[in-house]
């Protein structure tokens, strides 16, 4: 199998599947040396490890030579978060995925709101324009790429997340997306519900009181993210051991 059936098989699996998010080459390479069956590009670390904020900030030529590099030193499938498509317009959007898969991508996130000040959804209808015209793209040049829809209800703090997410996953469902993403859910009835609204294998992000994996996968999620968490923490230890470092005034810490 190429990555992209191996990526789409493993949303297929009676266990989730962890997906190591990455932020540079070498978090890529430590991934697959653990043994990791694919990785994916956290949008959030890898802006910041560049100076950005998330949202679209990173310059789209920075992510495509990142991913071109990635694709080049591993040799497991591996998944880009592409935010709202980096564009506003379907044909740019579409353009920015043929750069993409060009670099041997297996896989992309798109999500449905638009970055800025505050991050606003899109409607469902225009969404599932954009989805589908992407989708038929994809599959009349016969593009090897799983579509991985995220939508942000529970991200955004809604109340009415779970009513939200319900309507947009069955929505979207049709428009020939692969997968759904459903980042900052982590109740387990409301997971159930989501799982049981579609069809599509739905992938989860660590969270605080996230149930663990094994959970996850009775309750049917197919894929797990780590999303910036890991990150986060490497360069929070990174802190303090340059505050000891400096604090000591020797190299006790780092040796």
């Amino acid at each position: 199998m190429n990555h992209f059936e191996t990526f789409k098989q493993l949303h297929q699996n009676s266990k989730p599947f962890l997906l190591g998010n990455i932020w540079d080459i070498n978090s890529a390479k430590i991934f697959e040396a653990n043994d990791y069956k694919a990785i994916g590009i956290s949008s959030h670390a890898l802006a910041n490890s560049f100076g950005y904020q998330d949202g679209e900030n990173l310059p789209f030529n920075i992510l495509l030579q990142v991913a071109k590099r990635v694709v080049e030193v591993t040799n497991i499938p591996f998944s880009v978060d592409m935010e709202s498509g980096y564009s506003r317009t379907i044909t740019g959007i579409i353009e920015n995925i043929e750069k993409l898969h060009d670099t041997g991508v297996a896989g992309i996130n798109l999500e449905d709101t638009i970055p800025g000040n505050e991050r606003q959804f899109q409607s469902v209808g225009e969404f599932q324009k954009i989805l589908s015209a992407i989708a038929d793209h994809i599959s009349r040049n016969n593009l090897k790429l799983f579509i991985n829809v995220r939508t942000d209800g529970f991200l955004l703090g809604m109340p009415t997340a779970l009513t939200e997410t319900l309507t947009r996953v069955k929505s979207y469902e049709n428009t020939g997306a692969d997968g759904i993403f459903v980042p900052c859910i982590t109740n387990r009835s409301d997971i159930t519900e989501v799982v049981k609204a579609t069809r599509l294998p739905i992938n989860v992000m660590c969270m605080p009181n996230l149930p663990n994996f094994e959970e996850l996968g009775a309750l049917g999620v197919k894929r797990i993210s780590m999303g910036p968490f890991l990150f986060n923490k490497v360069y929070n230890y990174a802190s303090e051991l340059a505050k000891a470092v400096y604090s000591d005034q020797n190299f006790s810490s780092i040796l």
